[in-house]
């Protein structure tokens, strides 16, 4: 199938690594032009290295989306480098791990500004360039945290709802302009961040990161974490003009492993 991709602009942050760089590697494989960013210049500059084995149409930004200004001159470089913009993937690095016990009130802050505000200021900003497209697109990397709480992750589980708030809202509210609003959930899958919860759970179980990860795979129907490009695929189609009619809607991404009904 043709996601009709080819010639798109699209910016997807923190994605010099992780969910954010397989998305972007999908889309660039797919045609688009895509802007990558992050905070590490020296991650990034290796994302840039290796899709530019893909194609030349890449733009890398060193940006920490919690820094509206920087956020704002990713944008500016963005149009200054294709002229506009018809996709944003919003994604920013997951909230420290810990309970209610074990989480300081200063940090509930810092993962509102790095969760939901880092969400909110890249979508007004890139907004005014998207209303200019002939096809639209947003896409919210969340969680499956926000259909069902996840142990020792409380500042993921209280935050991360909100986007899902903000992804409906503006679903209804630009959708008479064309805009799609979407979301990605994914559950387990092999990335940085896995290895880090993986350590995380490990301690506070005492036990090793080894057996925390089989335990999970095994939690879940396919018996096997999932692979970045799976999620990267599906990120893909939900931007696409293939999905045109498709929007306001939460994806799962995760083997399975959410058991609720709705």
């Amino acid at each position: 199938m043709d996601l009709q991709l080819n010639g798109k602009t699209a910016v997807v942050a923190a994605s010099s690594k992780g969910l954010g760089f397989a998305t972007a590697k999908i889309l660039a494989e797919e045609g688009a032009n895509v802007v990558i960013s992050g905070r590490n210049a020296e991650s990034l500059y290796a994302a840039e290295q290796s899709l530019n084995r893909i194609t030349k149409n890449i733009l890398a930004v060193q940006c920490d989306v919690t820094d509206s200004a920087q956020v704002q001159n990713m944008i500016d470089q963005t149009i200054a480098q294709f002229g506009g913009i018809d996709i944003v993937v919003t994604n920013a690095g997951g909230p420290p791990a810990g309970t209610f016990a074990t989480t300081p009130l200063s940090a509930y802050q810092k993962a509102f500004d790095l969760t939901l505000m880092s969400t909110i200021t890249l979508i007004h900003t890139a907004l005014p360039h998207l209303r200019h497209s002939t096809a639209p697109s947003i896409l919210t990397i969340t969680s499956v945290s926000v259909k069902e709480p996840i142990n020792n992750l409380l500042l993921s589980n209280v935050i991360r709802p909100g986007v899902i708030g903000l992804t409906k809202s503006l679903a209804n509210e630009l959708g008479g302009d064309g805009v799609r609003v979407n979301s990605i959930l994914p559950g387990y899958t092999r990335t940085e961040r896995t290895v880090y919860l993986a350590q995380k759970r490990a301690e506070a179980a005492d036990t090793t990161p080894d057996k925390i990860v089989a335990q999970t795979a095994q939690s879940v129907p396919l018996k096997r974490m999932g692979e970045p490009e799976e999620f990267g695929k599906v990120a893909a189609f939900l931007v696409s003009p293939a999905a045109s009619y498709v929007t306001g809607t939460m994806v799962l991404v995760d083997g399975g492993r959410y058991a609720g009904l709705m």
